[in-house]
């Protein structure tokens, strides 16, 4: 497929859309990603979450001014325009309303990170792409730092467990972990794969440690913290001893690396991470989450 793909955003309520439109609509941005541009996008927004409602004037107005890109008013008039789509709401709690709207007119959609707010949430996104056919992924963009898929590479495979650690800010619309667990939890499952089959967390005011036993009887862990000036990382556990990946040392920002990904599966219909695998995650942070509130392990 050599023309380039008209892709339209749901929710503009986040800066990936930003970060995206440039990346993708700018051909001299030092990163710019070929194969698509952004044509059609619907605001959205959700009235009870500040850091949705207070940001969706502002993004919507610098991509029309800046990328003229056309708003519409309804997820399916963005659909029936497009090749592809980029489900971006920051409010989790709306993506399966979003992607049942869109999901009957058969393109592809990347949806960011989380998928969802719970399992039985995810496992009706996964049901709706098979009724229809399309193809689907969610990822966090750390996923495909440099620095860790460098450092996968070098291991080649020899892992025995892993620590993934980050902030660990609560938001009171986005439950427990959902918020920023889903970053560190996409670390983790980047590098141990799927397959955890049971979660506890040991947590206090500052500081939560989620721990994962795989069913090959690996552990991972998250640690996530509340204190200033946290970063995000991990430490992989190899045969040849334990190496520490730092994200920051990327000389391609996170959002370029995964939007090569995303055009990827847009282009190809392939997704680089299987969809059950994303289940699995958010099922990995309900658990998690209901962890904390009992105190007890719980099996995914």
């Amino acid at each position: 497929m050599d023309a380039t793909l008209r892709i339209g955003i749901i929710g503009l309520d986040t800066s990936h859309v930003t970060a995206f439109t440039k990346l993708l609509n700018d051909p001299s941005d030092a990163n710019h990603v070929p194969g698509g541009r952004v044509i059609a996008a619907y605001p959205g927004g959700s009235a009870d979450f500040p850091l949705s409602m207070d940001r969706v004037d502002g993004f919507t107005q610098e991509l029309r001014g800046q990328y003229g890109v056309s708003m519409m008013e309804t997820p399916e008039a963005v659909a029936e325009t497009v090749d592809a789509l980029m489900l971006e709401s920051a409010d989790g709690r709306v993506h399966l309303e979003q992607f049942r709207a869109i999901a009957p007119y058969g393109k592809p959609v990347f949806i960011d990170k989380p998928l969802a707010l719970s399992s039985r949430e995810a496992y009706e996104i996964a049901e709706l792409a098979q009724q229809y056919d399309i193809p689907v992924m969610s990822a966090s963009a750390l996923r495909y730092s440099e620095g860790l898929v460098n450092a996968l590479a070098e291991a080649d495979g020899a892992i025995t467990g892993a620590d993934a650690f980050g902030p660990m800010h609560l938001e009171p619309t986005q439950p427990g972990y959902y918020w920023y667990g889903i970053h560190t939890a996409e670390l983790l499952y980047r590098v141990m794969g799927a397959g955890c089959r049971e979660v506890a967390v040991t947590a206090n005011d500052d500081f939560d440690i989620i721990t994962g036993i795989w069913q090959d009887g690996r552990i991972g862990t998250v640690r996530g913290s509340r204190r200033p000036g946290q970063s995000f990382g991990a430490t992989l556990h190899t045969g040849g001893g334990p190496r520490l990946v730092d994200v920051y040392k990327d000389s391609r920002p996170f959002y370029s690396s995964l939007l090569v990904e995303v055009m990827k599966m847009l282009r190809t219909g392939e997704p680089g991470i299987p969809l059950m695998e994303t289940v699995e995650i958010i099922r990995f942070l309900e658990a998690a989450n209901e962890s904390r509130a009992t105190g007890q392990r719980v099996m995914l």
